[in-house]
């Protein structure tokens, strides 16, 4: 085998020190700048708003838009729960309490159980009906039931708000029915959802139901991610035209608890998708940099 002379053999070596000088730099740029992931949104960006809360260390993983103003819809409704809950732990009603339906309440556009006035509903079923079907003439005979005029409830809804952190939510009506005054953030509906659990764990279980009987009827609902994502618990969707499709998803397994919102999609089941992937990327964190693709980009 012939001998390289002295200076080949310096070439050489300094051929190898810059070949691994360049992959050493190659691997540091590769290590200090993470990957990009695209996250379709299923939203023109005016409207929509996201946030993915550790419910355990209070932590925030994802938000985008969060402090927003938006229109909450019909996840109003959690709100009027919770004072529900309220009144049944102070002993001002009991599961069996019948509420009294108004013509009012009546009147009210669907969805709803579809009462006649002068009728009644027990607090149990009202819960149920608030919950599975989110029934408006429900969620107003509550209302009225509980603050005197919807109106009056409204104002204790807005102050209990205030009271448990919702620093940017202002509540007009019981149900969430259209109502330009009545706007939230998708931060404050994530600060409820944590405080339904916290505050009232013995009814949280409510708003895991699919369904309810009620008058010899099978009452379905229509959050779909309840017994099709494994861990989700509830708790409530919501839409109106002015807000798109909203969506307060909790989830609890493994040890782990995370409370997702999405408000503003464009249907029910591209809000149900993205809320999945949102919370499949808060269980399985990559430490990728997040690149949104808004509809109009599509």
């Amino acid at each position: 085998m012939p001998i390289l002379p002295v200076s080949h053999l310096f070439a050489f070596a300094r051929r190898c020190l810059i070949a691994l000088a360049a992959a050493a730099f190659v691997a540091g740029c590769t290590a200090s700048t993470p990957p990009e992931q695209v996250l379709s949104v299923p939203a023109p960006a005016q409207t929509y708003a996201a946030i993915v809360v550790d419910a355990r260390t209070g932590a925030t993983v994802f938000e985008v838009n969060s402090t927003s103003p938006r229109y909450p819809a019909s996840l109003t409704k959690m709100m009027t729960l919770y004072l529900l809950f309220e009144a049944l732990e102070s002993g001002r009603i009991t599961k069996d309490t019948q509420i009294p339906v108004s013509a009012n309440a009546a009147s009210q556009p669907p969805t709803k159980l579809r009462f006649r006035p002068g009728e009644t509903i027990d607090v149990d079923s009202a819960i149920r009906a608030l919950v599975v079907k989110s029934a408006n003439d429900v969620a107003v005979a509550v209302g009225e039931y509980l603050g005197g005029s919807e109106e009056g409830f409204a104002a204790t809804m807005t102050a209990k708000a205030r009271q448990i952190g919702m620093r940017s939510t202002t509540f007009r009506n019981a149900s969430g029915l259209p109502n330009d005054g009545q706007q939230t953030t998708a931060r404050d509906m994530a600060v409820l959802g944590l405080a339904l659990r916290a505050r009232f764990p013995q009814h949280y279980h409510y708003f895991s139901d699919t369904d309810f009987m009620f008058r010899g009827k099978l009452v379905r609902g229509h959050n779909e991610m309840l017994g099709h994502v494994r861990g989700v618990d509830g708790i409530k969707t919501g839409y109106i035209r002015a807000s798109g499709f909203n969506i307060v998803t909790s989830y609890d397994a493994d040890g782990k608890r995370f409370v997702v919102v999405v408000m503003g999609a464009d249907t029910a089941r591209q809000r149900n998708a993205h809320a999945e992937a949102l919370l499949e990327r808060a269980l399985n964190p990559t430490g990728a940099t997040t690149r949104l693709l808004y509809t109009a980009e599509q």
